[in-house]
């Protein structure tokens, strides 16, 4: 597991799959590494944190697990591991972690296995201190961060123009070339652009008109080249010149950049996901746990997160503390918020299974 979306796999699409991995995580079926933290004063302490790994875990581990244990003392330890079998472990009585860093649309999925710990804000001093909005603090989990998917375009395709809309994507004629869209595997269908390129309002999206989406996105279909399942592959393709447009988790394109290869992204329209953090029911170091979160909602360690990688902070004060030039790097720095939109996670738990299947059906021609 290699990326902070990773939670969108097929495993967590219902309690089906959730059930049918039980056995299996009983037997210690699973992908899990735990590792120490570097550095920071011993007394056996500890803390168990599921992230996702990768660039990410690495950059979690610079940015706030190694300074969290040379201001606590406590060892941070790390376990990779997906949402099933995790669950699994919940529901048995015998969590490996303490700390659960995955998006917030799986940890309402969580909630409704009765998997995690209903939170004592008040032990979480950072969520006022940081302002973390409303939006992102519900009675089991705290966003931390977002990540938005948007549009991720070659700079040498079109004659010098530059698509501006998901319009645009869809245009075939005036922005020539093949394009690439996620598949479930990668993350939600992308519906809502669909909307948007038909000329639906942001702000009127929800709830989606899932014929009219499937129409819009059927006049695409040919042009299609490829359907991306991890957040590497848009890149990939762009850098290939298998496709001119696809589209892209919006911190996806940086690396190519620095390789000089021409591609760009369009933020107008782009849907926000975010991240979070929440305690696994029955979880043996719950109080330092609450430490962990309380370290990492700082505004401090949001903004230090997002220097080791292009993580979008939850709290508006953490880009505060970035340079210029660091805090517009970032898709969720004020001067681009209002051009994109969160997904209705509500909206999703409803209706996943069922727009997914549909999907499958749609994408098989």
């Amino acid at each position: 597991m290699s990326d902070p979306q990773i939670g969108r796999r097929a495993l967590l699409r219902g309690a089906g799959g959730i059930a049918a991995l039980a056995s299996l995580a009983a037997c210690g079926t699973g992908t899990s590494r735990s590792s120490s933290a570097a550095g920071g004063k011993g007394g056996g302490k500890t803390v168990i944190v599921r992230d996702s790994g990768g660039a990410f875990g690495a950059a979690l581990q610079k940015a706030i697990y190694t300074p969290f244990t040379q201001e606590t003392g406590i060892q941070v330890k790390v376990l990779n591991l997906d949402d099933a079998p995790l669950l699994a472990q919940i529901k048995q009585g015998r969590p490996q972690c303490d700390l659960i860093n995955n998006s917030m649309m799986s940890h309402f999925k969580y909630v409704k296995q009765d998997a995690l710990e209903a939170l004592d804000l008040d032990r979480v001093k950072s969520v006022k201190s940081a302002k973390i909005p409303d939006s992102q603090i519900t009675e089991h989990a705290v966003g931390n961060s977002f990540y938005g998917q948007c549009i991720g375009y070659r700079t040498d395709a079109f004659g010098g123009k530059k698509p501006e809309s998901w319009a645009d994507f869809w245009d075939t004629k005036a922005f020539k070339g093949g394009r690439s869209m996620v598949s479930p595997d990668g993350d939600l269908p992308e519906l809502e652009f669909a909307l948007l390129a038909d000329g639906v309002p942001m702000d009127k999206l929800y709830p989606l008109d899932v014929d009219r989406a499937f129409k819009v996105m059927s006049r695409l279909r040919g042009d299609i080249k490829k359907f991306w399942d991890s957040g590497p592959l848009p890149g990939v393709l762009l850098s290939r010149e298998e496709v001119t447009m696809s589209t892209v988790w919006d911190g996806r394109l940086a690396d190519l950049q620095k390789q000089n290869v021409p591609v760009e992204r369009q933020l107008n329209g782009m849907r926000r996901q975010f991240q979070g953090y929440a305690i696994a029911k029955g979880a043996a170091n719950a109080d330092n746990a609450y430490l962990l979160m309380d370290f990492s909602l700082r505004a401090e360690s949001q903004a230090a997160l997002a220097k080791a990688f292009p993580s979008n902070p939850s709290s508006p004060l953490a880009y505060e503390k970035l340079s210029e030039d660091e805090r517009n790097a970032l898709a969720g720095a004020p001067k681009y918020y209002d051009k994109g939109f969160d997904a209705d996670i509500e909206w999703w738990l409803k209706n996943e299974s069922a727009v997914t299947k549909r999907w499958l059906e749609w994408a098989r021609g």
